[in-house]
């Protein structure tokens, strides 16, 4: 599902309605002709309006090289208690930045440099949580005989040191009597005086201090709420000092009564007991209240590790929320030891997926901000804070919060001070302090500029948002600004175009939202029901117009304008859209054979390899599962599962899966799979006869020509390695002939090693003609050119696809040989500045050495390491500048 968060905050009624698309329906049911939409009560572009840019409630510094860098720097010589908080921020920054897997390699290593067992229950649980769905993958994986321990709840009490009774010096007075009966209303509990007395020092003093007690033989203890039952347990555990076979009631008795008598080693012992029965949510619930009312660090430590453990649903459950959110200080330190403010930037992080604007979410921000302990820790409280007071319209409250995050020094924070701004009627003040912030930032950045364009119009808007594109080409909003109002200037294939720009590097529900209703208005069915396809093929729940109707219900309203295609149309229609290198087009067509009683494993794991080429991993990984789960057979499904197993990094049980599939049955995809993971994770170079071997078993065995054809490309590629490059060229061509149009690539490549750039660059000028999305085919045409054509290619690469990082190194190393160092940083900052690139730190840091900067080349370096610490050619450029650092 997408998170969103709607930007009601900050416009007029008129701005907040969104798409609504019930005038459209009317007509779509047949009410009125679609020829007669001119008349309908709503014009077409009225219906397509753009949502404002949400306040993403994340850490967004002005320089994340820098925060980045300043991490590193602490983390070399922090103390080791120090370590997992810092990589908490580490975390983030990553996440402000939409890096997930950084991110989460961030949490893992929070998690394993944890000193504590609270902050291993903490990091484990939130990494579990962001890790849902991967639960196959374990399976899988004991399948294979790989069994993980990750994650696994933990022996809390195993963990924490044991309090062990104090060694009472007692002077004893003859007149004193080595035995003493403790009575309980009629019952006589005899006891060793001196075993009772050493338990604490309330009971020392009572049994040989100046007290009365010390004079008698028999005491009565009737008025102290303590049972017989209970009583013996303590006369026991004074004897023996354990406590066996007791049960949970007379427990919490003999822990209240510890409690009173300040017998901490009786107390602890009670504790890990009742520690080591919670084993459901129900008696965590029922005893995390008493743990700490009775300040029980293991029993409320496991309690607890019970409620993350079963993220996100327990929080759903209104006893658990109050049970972390009515707590003092105090209280929470016996439940989190000094894991506090991860505890509550976790359970945020959960709650705000489910509900940002709930009142659960709202009491755990204000604890991130109670337990914060640094300014940067502060910011990051205070701005989630803000964004979920607006959203609940608490707008005094929201500009408190903001306020304080930009006096902290998180200038983002400005977006939540503008908005609220003009919700009361300031436009003008939110146009200003964006400006302000922009003239005081150098280098601005795109989001200022973004948001600085909703308080203006006309020529002022749309320079803002060109402005805001060039510093920032991932912004969606321009995009999609333009294109509607390029449509509402009944200017429809400039709006195509706007919105294309940015479809064609990266698949964003939004855009593709925007482009079905451009489709509309222009009554093109056909491209509209692709699109809306393709956005349930991401998110098959998805919701238009701001969440008002379900994508499935359009569609449903769309496909009765469109002419029905039989299964062989289909096919047809895949292999066309797969050959013009249409990634949308091709996932359509899936989801339409999907809707029928196809072979749906086949059809699913050729989603994922579309979805894997549009750079979408999560949703590439729910298709394979599916694909798994709609196998038509055994050896199909194996096959499936060494395909999880390896996009997960598990290539030898992924191989495993392989040949256990092909023990059944030979098959095409099982010698596809054995030989694309060895050809990828084998450095042996003896390796390729087999690879080869293998691809020539998978060609030999049934299936269709879109595989037939990669197989050969892959064959093609193993034989230019080996350099035999006329059965290279064999492969490719045969490629070639069943449509494979990336083939194209691999014959340009043995063209260019048999000298001959001229026939390699016009190769690779056919794969530009044919290919839809072809910014890496100009890429890769620009190595087969003098530098000027070269150069025009990469602009054009930059164009179709800016998240690119060759064409920036290309352009940036072109300026450095030619003297221009400024120009060259520049070009690789303009990058940097959107994209975290270990390549593009990498050159900085090698330009900032070259030109003498060292403490330049130091932060790129520290920062580089943040997002790959274990690159070798960093780590040894980062210790030959550390070492010139004064």
């Amino acid at each position: 599902m997408r998170t969103f968060y709607p930007s009601d905050s900050c416009s007029k009624e008129s701005h907040l309605n969104s798409l609504n698309p019930q005038s459209w329906l009317q007509v779509e049911r047949g009410k009125l002709p679609s020829s007669a939409s001119s008349s309908a009560p709503l014009c077409r572009e009225s219906f397509i309006k753009v949502p404002e840019p949400q306040i993403l409630p994340h850490y967004k510094p002005l320089d994340y090289v820098e925060v980045l860098a300043q991490i590193h720097e602490e983390l070399e010589s922090c103390s080791l208690e120090d370590r997992s908080s810092l990589y908490l921020l580490q975390y983030q920054v990553f996440r402000g930045l939409g890096e997930t897997k950084l991110g989460q390699r961030s949490l893992r290593s929070a998690w394993q440099e944890s000193t504590t067992v609270h902050e291993k229950v903490v990091f484990g649980s939130w990494l579990r949580y962001e890790k849902q769905g991967e639960e196959v993958i374990a399976e899988l994986l004991s399948s294979c005989g790989k069994y993980s321990e990750e994650f696994v709840p933990l022996d809390i009490a195993s963990y924490l040191p044991v309090t062990s009774p104090e060694a009472a010096s007692v002077k004893v007075k003859r007149h004193i009597s080595r035995n003493v009966v403790l009575k309980i209303e009629q019952e006589r509990i005899a006891c060793d005086r001196r075993k009772i007395a050493s338990l604490s020092a309330p009971f020392h003093a009572m049994l040989y201090g100046s007290f009365t007690e010390s004079l008698l033989d028999e005491i009565d203890m009737s008025e102290n709420h303590v049972t017989p039952s209970a009583m013996r347990v303590v006369r026991d555990f004074s004897v023996a000092n354990v406590l066996i076979g007791v049960s949970k009631n007379l427990l919490i008795e003999v822990l209240v009564f510890a409690n009173k008598f300040c017998c901490e080693s009786l107390k602890d012992a009670c504790d890990r007991e009742l520690a080591s029965l919670v084993s459901s949510m129900e008696c965590a619930v029922e005893l995390m209240d008493f743990a700490l009312e009775e300040s029980s660090p293991t029993l409320a430590a496991s309690c607890l590790q019970v409620f993350l453990y079963e993220l996100p649903e327990s929080l759903t459950d209104e006893r658990v929320v109050e049970a972390l959110t009515r707590v003092n200080r105090s209280q929470v330190s016996t439940m989190a030891g000094k894991a506090s403010f991860s505890l509550y930037s976790c359970l945020t992080e959960v709650s705000m997926r489910l509900d940002p604007r709930s009142d659960r979410t709202l009491a755990f921000l204000e604890k991130v901000v109670d337990f914060a302990e640094n300014d940067r820790q502060r910011v990051l409280g205070f701005h989630r804070l803000g964004c979920t007071r607006l959203l609940r319209k608490e707008d005094r409250e929201a500009e408190e919060a903001f306020e304080t995050a930009f006096n902290l020094g998180h200038v983002y924070s400005a977006t939540g001070l503008a908005r609220i701004g003009y919700i009361q009627g300031h436009k003008l003040w939110g146009y200003e302090k964006l400006t302000s912030v922009i003239s005081s930032v150098s280098p601005p950045l795109g989001w200022m500029y973004q948001e600085r364009s909703l308080y203006c119009e006309g020529d002022k808007k749309l320079e803002d948002l060109e402005k805001a594109t060039e510093l920032d080409p991932t912004l969606t909003y321009p995009y999609m600004y333009r294109a509607v109002k390029l449509m509402s200037e009944q200017n429809a294939e400039a709006a195509l175009e706007e919105i294309n720009r940015i479809l064609g590097f990266k698949l964003a529900l939004e855009c593709l939202e925007i482009r079905f209703c451009l489709y509309l208005g222009m009554d093109d069915y056909e491209a509209a029901l692709r699109d809306i396809q393709a956005a349930l093929t991401l998110c098959p729940d998805y919701r238009m117009f701001d969440g008002k109707v379900a994508a499935r219900q359009l569609r449903t309203l769309v496909y009765e304008h469109v002419e029905s295609w039989t299964t062989a149309d289909c096919w047809m229609q895949l292999y066309e859209k797969w050959s013009n290198v249409d990634d949308i087009g091709s996932l359509s067509v899936i989801y339409q054979m999907l809707e029928a009683d196809a072979c749906k494993g086949v059809l699913y794991f050729r989603q994922s390899l579309l979805l894997l080429r549009l750079k979408c991993p999560e949703a590439a990984m729910r298709s394979l599962q599916l694909a798994r789960e709609h196998a038509s057979s055994d050896h199909e499904r194996l096959v499936y599962e060494g395909w999880i197993l390896y996009d997960t990094g598990h290539c030898e049980e992924g191989l495993q899966k392989a040949k256990e599939s092909i023990r059944i049955k030979r098959s095409f995809e099982a010698y596809f799979l054995q030989a694309y993971a060895l050809a990828e994770s084998s450095l042996d170079p003896s390796s390729s006869s087999t690879v080869v071997s293998l691809l020539e078993d998978a060609l030999k065995c049934p299936s269709d020509r879109l595989r037939k054809g990669q197989a050969l490309n892959n064959l093609g590629s193993v034989y230019v390695d080996c350099e035999k490059l006329d059965l290279a060229a064999d492969c490719y061509i045969n490629a070639l002939k069943v449509r494979h149009t990336r083939a194209h690539q691999g014959l340009a490549r043995v063209h260019f090693l048999r000298n001959d750039k001229a026939a390699a660059y016009e190769e690779m000028t056919r794969l530009i003609e044919k290919a839809q999305n072809n910014a890496s085919a100009y890429e890769k045409r620009s190595e087969y050119c003098d530098r000027e054509l070269a150069k025009s290619d990469l602009e054009m690469v930059t164009r179709l696809d800016p998240l690119r990082v060759y064409p920036y190194r290309y352009r940036a190393a072109v300026l450095m040989d030619s003297r221009k160092e400024k120009e060259a940083i520049e070009e690789l900052s303009r990058a940097i500045a959107f994209k975290a690139d270990l390549h593009l730190l990498h050159l900085r840091a090698a330009f900032h050495e070259h030109n003498g900067d060292v403490s330049s080349a130091l932060r790129d370096c520290r920062a580089a390491l943040s997002v790959d610490p274990n690159h070798q050619e960093m780590l040894e450029l980062h210790s030959r500048v550390n070492s010139h650092e004064p």
